[in-house]
């Protein structure tokens, strides 16, 4: 195990960064807090994009004084961890959600640990914390999904055997959506999609403005500062309910994200008052995937549409989360409401001790960046209540 710098002079001083080696083929870099006292409980802290490990450096102090040892690993595809092939071409399954949640597993366990007092799961960190759950709750015995509702895995059709065969024509939903969104006054298309094309690693790594500018006006416009996030429940999965979200979320067909973000671009003096995310801060980021490209990153959205993938994860139909759970959102952010019915099947069939959905003031997709103070009151009373806190490493 090796240190390595990251983050320089902006982090935490009692938050470390390094390099931990054979985890489930990949050289995970993490951040830690409250490493200096052993036999602490775990707490595991699961990024979404384009965000990284040090995203939750704000929040990892405050867990770590109320007792925890905290681990934040750059994911699969991410940051400072490395032993994946991230092209575009290369084969997706390594990123599978199943694969996701071995890394979580391996980490623990290299960690020290049979199971964890706590777990985060962030964006597209939330669906891996949730099968982390599904799969092993001996290991991860309570979860925090933030921002993306888990609305339960894919489920075989149930109590077939006498109707009619189904037709075996494959699942063409998400090309019928596309068409939809494009055929709308002005032409629409979904972020996901747009994710999941083969320019969007360019499109972002190299951007017009710059990738400070453009990453400055992709954390701003999706936070509670910008103030034209005004989230609320969308009726359906129709292009006409998705296009009530901002362009962030439902993109001007033919436009890049850099063009879709630039016209949000914060003025210098919101910049200077943005205290969540510092230029030095926001510095870190464009160093990060300067180097590495977002492809490893994006590769997420790309499996969420890829019918092999999905198939694997059958494996869980019918299966619910049945260790305590807790869903945090910002009340700016419009990942709750962002598919269509996840948060009514999380709440009543996906996970059945669900403590509860909080939606936290003054935040916006970056929760943990943006109130970190609140979040971790919340995260500290549910890990109570769950019972999950004081598990030694076994």
């Amino acid at each position: 195990m090796t240190t390595s710098p990251y983050g320089g002079e902006t982090l935490p001083k009692n938050v470390r960064s390094r390099m931990i080696h054979g985890i489930n083929g990949l050289d995970v870099h993490i951040l830690e807090a409250g490493h200096e006292s052993p036999g602490r409980p775990l707490a595991l802290l699961l990024h979404g994009f384009p965000d990284l490990a040090y995203g939750w450096r704000y929040l990892m102090p405050l867990l770590a004084e109320a007792g925890y040892h905290v681990a934040a690993p750059d994911q699969r595809g991410f940051g400072g961890t490395t032993g994946c092939v991230s092209d575009y071409d290369a084969p997706l399954a390594p990123f599978g959600l199943l694969n996701m949640t071995r890394d979580a597993l391996a980490l623990v366990s290299a960690l020290g640990y049979r199971r964890t007092a706590m777990l985060v799961g962030h964006d597209p960190g939330s669906p891996v914390a949730a099968y982390c759950a599904l799969a092993r709750p001996d290991v991860f015995p309570s979860v925090v999904l933030m921002s993306a509702p888990f609305p339960g895995p894919p489920a075989f059709p149930f109590n077939t055997v006498d109707r009619e065969a189904p037709s075996a024509q494959p699942n063409n939903e998400n090309q019928k959506l596309a068409a939809a969104l494009a055929a709308l006054d002005p032409p629409r298309k979904h972020y996901q999609q747009y994710l999941s094309s083969r320019q969007a690693n360019d499109d972002m790594w190299h951007p017009p403005q710059g990738l400070h500018t453009f990453l400055r006006a992709f954390f701003h416009v999706k936070s509670a500062d910008w103030s034209g996030n005004k989230p609320h429940p969308l009726k359906g999965r129709t292009a006409a309910d998705l296009a009530q979200m901002p362009t962030y979320y439902v993109m001007d067909l033919g436009k890049t994200m850099p063009e879709t973000v630039a016209p949000f671009q914060p003025s210098a003096a919101e910049v200077q008052s943005c205290k969540w995310l510092t230029e030095p801060e926001l510095g870190v980021y464009v160093e990060e995937y300067d180097r590495t490209g977002f492809q490893g990153a994006l590769q997420a959205y790309r499996v969420f549409s890829d019918p092999d993938l999905n198939a694997e994860l059958r494996l869980y139909s019918g299966r619910t989360i049945d260790v305590p759970s807790l869903f945090i959102g910002g009340k700016s952010d419009w990942g709750t409401y962002s598919a269509p019915g996840a948060l009514d099947l999380m709440t009543t069939k996906a996970a059945t001790r669900m403590a509860g959905i909080e939606l936290i003031d003054g935040a916006g997709h970056w929760i943990q960046q943006e109130q970190p103070v609140r979040l971790s009151e919340l995260l500290l009373a549910f890990a109570k209540e769950a019972g999950a806190a004081g598990h030694a490493p076994g």
